[in-house]
């Protein structure tokens, strides 16, 4: 344990010597380096004695350097070799400038910014590619050969994926069309075509909002699930003691939550359109005075089947981009819990964008084919 370091000034020969004893460590230093200070500014020409000192580290030579700062002259101060090696170490520490903070240089910074990011983004398709074609392999060896298929895998991830956001879904789903409702109805009562409400809300929710609002829900409830469930198997080792057992990973892992994806896909998508009907309906019979009956007839008659398809065609392909998304993002998690956090975020960003990307894409791909 440390003896506390003490000041104590006697009169000699020379004149004034503060003697220093004690350990002079950073435990041990409390207010001794303040005395110091002190006597040093009471007593011109101090000296110093610093041989009766047990430890000193350089918590407690820089509190020596700093109080005999141009006060003590270091012919005053008596200090046995390895001390004063350390004082005169922590003297030119203090004396050392700290360098000039580099001047930013906007434009090539920028570019080595935008270079570094085309060269990620070429990566990330790269690897992205190669997941895809992976995935395809494993996919096509379980078509070939149905026993590779895990179904008890298959069949607890989809009610984890499908019936368990059912609630979140149909809610969400209810409350659009109930929107839905409202705009149109404020917007056509002007127009004196309140009855029209009908056909807007029908197309709407059959052909973008219920698979979007699926998608999206999905994207952030089952796309980060998979990344984060996959990451923390990477975390800890659990991927490469598949591969050391002879497991594929993809086998194992990736084409399950694919495969329940895909079926539960359409379903939700389906709940989603009818909940979004219903929220429209409930809120053109209290606003427009439109009774379900009056509303479903004119669901049937003017809006059809057609859109219905359309919304569900869209449904497979966005499940299999949140699937692949996800799992993707999984794999690539590296051995720390920042890369899982980075990774589960990249997840439901790159998965949300790729489902805004790909309605757009069939938005214009239908309205070319005039459907």
């Amino acid at each position: 344990m440390d003896s506390p370091a003490s000041v104590t000034i006697e009169e000699r020969e020379g004149g004034a010597v503060a003697v220093l004893a004690g350990d002079w460590t950073s435990t041990g230093l409390g207010s001794a380096g303040r005395d110091l200070s002190d006597a040093a500014q009471v007593h011109p020409g101090l000296g110093l004695d610093i041989h009766d000192v047990g430890r000193c580290d350089t918590a407690g030579a820089y509190a020596i350097a700093n109080a005999a700062r141009d006060r003590i002259p270091a012919s005053q101060i008596r200090a046995r070799p390895e001390i004063r090696r350390l004082l005169e170490l922590v003297e030119r520490a203090r004396q050392v400038e700290a360098p000039p903070p580099p001047r930013q240089q906007m434009l090539p910074e920028l570019l080595d910014r935008i270079g570094r990011g085309a060269i990620e983004w070429v990566d990330d398709v790269v690897e992205t590619l190669a997941f895809n074609g992976r995935l395809i392999v494993v996919l096509a060896r379980s078509i070939v050969d149905p026993r590779r298929i895990r179904w008890a895998s298959v069949i607890s991830l989809a009610e984890r994926a499908g019936l368990d956001a059912l609630p979140i879904v149909a809610v969400t789903s209810f409350f659009i069309g109930a929107v839905i409702a409202f705009i149109s109805a404020n917007m056509l009562r002007q127009f004196g075509a309140q009855v029209f409400a009908v056909e807007l809300i029908g197309v709407a929710v059959l052909r973008e909002f219920g698979i979007v609002i699926t998608a999206v829900l999905l994207a952030g409830r089952s796309a980060s699930a998979f990344a984060a469930e996959i990451g923390a198997m990477k975390m800890n080792q659990e991927v490469d003691a598949m591969q050391v057992m002879g497991v594929d990973p993809f086998e194992a892992l990736v084409a399950p939550r694919f495969a329940a994806l895909l079926v539960t896909m359409p379903l939700l998508t389906f709940v989603a359109m009818v909940a979004g009907l219903c929220g429209g309906m409930v809120v053109a019979w209290g606003v427009l005075h439109l009774s379900p009956i009056f509303f479903v007839k004119r669901i049937a008659t003017n809006v059809g089947v057609r859109h219905f398809w359309i919304g569900m065609s869209t449904a497979p392909v966005l499940a299999a981009v949140i699937a692949v998304v996800g799992c993707r993002q999984g794999m690539e998690v590296g051995g720390d819990v920042e890369s899982l956090g980075r990774r589960v975020t990249a997840a439901v960003v790159h998965a949300i964008f790729a489902i805004i990307l790909l309605d757009a894409i069939f938005a214009m791909i239908y309205s070319e084919l005039n459907v």
